[in-house]
This record gives C-alpha cells, structure tokens and sequence, in this order.
C-alpha cells in the first residue's frame, strides 16, 4: 500500500516539497504519495486529527504554521523543543504525533556544502523574528560564528529569541534601524515580505563587497530581497532553494531511513 504525506501551509498551493519527495521516492524507490492540504489557521488542530485518522504517515509543515504546531503535538524533538517551532510532522502508528525540526540543518548544510560558505568566527545577521529564525539560530550557534545578531521591526521578539539561545553562543538583538553602518559577513532574510512582493527598510549599509546574502523565501525569479541585495552591492545573494532540498532530504530521512542524494534534486530547481 502507498504511504500518504504531505504539507501543510496556508497558502501552500506555490510549495514544491511534492516535486521534491516525488524525486527522492523514486531515487530511493519508495512507495509513497505526496500532496499539499491547505490548512486555516483556525483549522489546525481539527486538521491534525484527521490527517492521524486518515493514516497519512507524515507532513511537513510550512507558514504559519510551525510554531503553533508545537502545542498540538505529542512529543517534540529536542531541536524542535529548542527552536519552538516544528517543519516536520511523524505520525507513528498509534495516532501520536511526533514534532521535529530540519530547518536548521537543512541552512547549515547548504551553507557550507553546497555554497562553501565558513560559518566558524562570521559575523551573520538574521532579519526578521518569527518561527523561521528559531528554527535557524541553534543550527548557526552550533557553528560558532564570531556573533549572531539578530534584528527586527520591534527588537522585543528579536531579544526573547536572542535570550531564548544565548547559552548556545554570542547572539543579540535590535531593531532594524539599529543595524545602519555595521557590516556583516552573512545577511540571511527571515522575513515573510517578500511574499508580499516587499523588501523591509534594511539599511543598505550593511552590505559589503565581500557580504553574502541568503533568502529564506524562492521563487522562480528574484525575491525582492534577492534583488535588493544585488542591486546595493554584495558579493553573491542566494535564495532558499537549497535550504529547501536539504531540509526535505533531512525530513524524508526521518520518514523513510533512506538518505537521498540531493544534487539531482537541486538541478531540477532554479
């Protein structure tokens, strides 16, 4: 019989996580489907239920569900405990539901395996707050940058999270405003603005000829970080593709016990 996963988002309807789980499957000749389920927010724990119910064996969970998710749940990875915030969904034969977390590794791996970039005393920016940089700051913090810093619209959410993991390494937080004139070996975009077609009142001053900038968002053109940050004068700027596949392959790994190879995967994309 075909094992049933899928993600849940809302909107989710853009995700290529079914192209990609389709391709590991037949890589590593696995049997199973993958769909997408649109999921309101209001709808999270009813839908939880029923994806059990029905025998789906895991999803993967995307915006904005990946924090609330984690109080739905019956256990939680230790990484997925400490980012709050859970991509991955296990549903185990009795009904439980396992929460784990592949975001981090999944940045880190494409950082320094595919873009050869050196985590190890750089200095890195995260802009934005939300679930997304919880799942990415422990996963850095393993790599011991040089400082972590951590800037938002308001710096309360940036400074929970920066207290949250600061005996993971040096991390700190202010507002956006607040970051004009520093300088930045890694700029990552955490920021759901580019959904919506918008690029937050960075300071282009923080980028370097030697800055790299990383895009958690894709699309098949440039996001509007993406294209902020060439036009003001990086070295090279990067979207999520490779986060996405790695994260994917992390996550199917925890489903299947079979690691895909990525790089064919990763052509297929932009």
């Amino acid at each position: 019989m075909t094992d049933r996963y899928g993600v849940i988002g809302h909107p989710v309807a853009h995700s290529k996580s079914p192209v990609i789980h389709q391709m590991f499957a037949r890589q590593t000749r696995q049997d199973i489907s993958y769909e997408t389920f649109d999921v309101p927010p209001d709808d999270l724990r009813a839908a939880l239920k029923r994806f059990a119910d029905d025998g789906i064996k895991g999803l993967n969970v995307t915006v904005p569900h990946k924090s609330a998710v984690c109080q739905f749940v019956d256990t939680l990875s230790g990484r997925a405990r400490l980012a709050g915030a859970a991509n991955t969904l296990i549903i185990h034969r009795d009904g439980k539901i396992e929460g784990d977390n592949t975001d981090g590794i999944g940045l880190v791996n494409d950082l320094t395996d595919d873009l050869g970039f050196t985590i190890e005393d750089a200095r890195i920016l995260i802009l934005g707050a939300g679930g997304a940089t919880r799942g990415i700051v422990p996963a850095l913090l393993r790599d011991l940058p040089e400082n972590l810093l951590i800037a938002n619209r308001t710096a309360e959410k940036a400074r929970s999270i920066a207290s949250d993991f600061s005996e993971l390494g040096r991390v700190s937080a202010c507002q956006f405003n607040e970051i004009e004139g520093q300088q930045f070996d890694l700029v990552i975009n955490a920021t759901s603005a580019g959904l919506h077609g918008d690029v937050p009142p960075f300071p282009e001053s923080i980028l370097g000829a030697d800055t790299i900038c990383y895009d958690l968002s894709y699309a098949m053109a440039d996001t509007p970080f993406v294209a902020w940050a060439k036009a003001h004068g990086c070295s090279e700027a990067y979207q999520g593709w490779g986060m996405l596949v790695r994260q994917a392959a992390e996550s199917f790994y925890l489903w299947r016990g079979h690691q895909p190879d990525i790089h064919p995967v990763r052509r297929h994309l932009p």
